[in-house]
């Protein structure tokens, strides 16, 4: 049996249409939702740090779309990866295999897990698709920087890259892991193969602000632009909590409810004349 773990629901959801379609993919897709390239992450292992994650997402995503979602936005991995685990105890011939594609959300998730899959070395798999081609729908060569973007029909070709995580990788990856939780930043970047630079919480906002303008728009329509046309890749109610806090700067006028970010519009403040 093969326990297939992705770090986002839209890739979990084009893995399991591959699964579908791909002999030689046969297995279980099990979504690990917390994104940690954002947040807090220092002492995550422990009981506290894990509560105060909890409660700064649930701060960020109140008033908001993801407001509601239990476990602040459904970023719990505990449950998902006791039944990865007890799955490995209890058959000796499962594996668990790690789809990362070249960017902050899934390598974060990859140094995360490493320590509670630790024990089953030999047994756990990594499919990273760093600097690797494929061909889309159109048949062009592109390299992916989410599974998602992967087309079905590709995945046969993916899988072959699987390969075991090596003892040395359990040993040093995590040192990246520790680097980056005592740093105390709040958001995490990737900078090429493993490697993650940090940045305070404010890092995405000078870029956001360059998609507002005089005009009025819809705060979804400012995120949309950001993410279509950036090289960051931050989700959008991290993107949503920015502008919020950004409002309160007061450089802009807003109009609506201050929630969802269909319900409220902003633009650039105009001077009063004199």
């Amino acid at each position: 049996m093969i326990t297939h773990i992705t770090f986002a629901a839209t890739d979990k959801k084009t893995l399991e249409e591959a699964i579908a379609l791909n002999q030689g993919l046969e297995g279980t897709v099990v979504l690990m939702g917390d994104d940690f390239s954002v947040g807090p992450v220092s002492g995550i292992y422990s009981e506290e740090g894990m509560e105060y994650r909890k409660n700064w997402w649930n701060n960020i995503l109140k008033g908001g779309d993801g407001e509601g979602i239990p476990e602040g936005g459904g970023i719990s991995n505990q449950n998902a990866l006791q039944e990865i685990t007890d799955t490995l105890k209890n058959d000796h011939s499962a594996q668990t295999w790690i789809w990362m594609a070249p960017n902050p959300t899934d390598i974060c998730g990859y140094y995360w897990l490493l320590p509670y899959l630790a024990p089953f070395q030999g047994r756990v798999m990594v499919l990273y698709l760093n600097n690797l081609p494929f061909f889309n729908e159109k048949g062009n060569i592109f390299y992916p920087n989410f599974i998602r973007q992967i087309p079905a029909k590709e995945f046969l070709k993916a899988r072959k890259l699987a390969r075991e995580i090596t003892a040395s990788e359990f040993e040093v990856d995590p040192d990246e892991w520790q680097r980056l939780m005592r740093e105390e930043k709040g958001i995490r970047l990737f900078e090429g193969g493993k490697k993650l630079i940090q940045a305070d919480y404010d890092f995405y906002d000078l870029e956001l602000k360059k998609f507002l303008s005089a005009d009025w728009q819809k705060a979804s329509k400012i995120i949309n632009q950001f993410l279509s046309k950036s090289k960051y890749f931050p989700g959008e109610l991290f993107l949503l909590w920015r502008l919020k806090e950004m409002i309160t700067e007061g450089n802009y006028d807003v109009q609506g409810k201050v929630g969802n970010m269909k319900e409220f519009e902003l633009k650039l403040k105009q001077p009063v004349e004199a």
